[in-house]
């Protein structure tokens, strides 16, 4: 039985977790994750939305297993995760997150590759790894950093507290809490908005801040030309550079671009 579904509509597909009751995270997870990426890159998808069924996002890993693992097969399971999990987070194109209830260890870590986070008013979030004597496996705490600044994410990850949706917008974590029934369409009507647009713009602005993490705003500069320039023989941007200049000189309103996604 698949633990992940997976959806195309309107160039827009959706990554579901569906693995009952807690839509924890395993091997298989991690594999259908990666076909779900590959299926998405290929269907020429142009947004993702990630969510999940049932009351909660995910408590996290599926820990059953690990007491019974040497370092060397926990070292496996985990990398196979990380792989899975970072494939996902750099797929081109913006990803969206629709969150509810309960969004704990791995599942906060998958969400927060998510570049936009849409979040029921229950939601809680959270690393519940200290209370087992273990650290964010994939990379949890510093992705909360990223977001929400160091002193933050490490109380959060001393205490493994439950933190609400509202604390974590304010954190700059996530970017929009509504009532726990108007997430999920908000999310989605978000991420089909993005799929409309310069599919390519949005991967070059996904591509720099990814730069920007990696090495500060110098590495961004030096990268901006390589990254910004190519999009000038792109479909969307002569179209709408055309279009915006023949508006100007006529003296009327900039038009509303049709982007293809090219």
């Amino acid at each position: 039985m698949s633990h992940l579904g997976f959806d195309i509509d309107d160039h827009v597909a959706e990554i579901v977790l569906d693995n009952p009751t807690q839509n924890r995270i395993d091997e298989q997870m991690a594999d259908e994750l990666l076909a779900a990426v590959e299926k998405a890159e290929s269907s020429g998808a142009r947004a993702i939305l990630l969510r999940a069924e049932g009351p909660d996002f995910s408590f996290g890993g599926d820990i059953v297993t690990w007491p019974d693992l040497d370092v060397r097969q926990l070292r496996l399971l985990f990398e196979r995760y990380m792989f899975a999990f970072n494939r996902f987070e750099r797929i081109p194109v913006p990803v969206v997150a629709a969150v509810n209830g309960l969004c704990f260890g791995g599942g906060f870590e998958l969400a927060l590759r998510s570049d936009v986070i849409f979040a029921g008013e229950g939601a809680r979030f959270g690393h519940p790894e200290q209370t087992l004597g273990l650290v964010t496996l994939l990379g949890g705490i510093y992705r909360s950093a990223a977001r929400a600044g160091r002193a933050r994410a490490y109380e959060w990850a001393l205490t493994s507290e439950q933190v609400p949706a509202a604390t974590m917008a304010q954190a700059g974590v996530v970017n929009h809490v509504l009532p726990d029934d108007e997430a999920l369409e908000a999310a989605r009507a978000f991420a089909r908005k993005v799929a409309a647009g310069p599919t390519r713009a949005h991967a070059a602005h996904k591509a720099l801040l990814r730069m920007w993490e990696a090495g500060g705003v110098n590495a961004a500069d030096d990268s901006m030309f390589d990254i910004a320039i190519p999009l000038f023989e792109s479909k969307d941007a002569t179209g709408g550079l055309t279009s915006a200049v023949a508006a100007y000189k006529a003296g009327r309103p900039r038009p509303t671009v049709d982007f293809a996604g090219e």
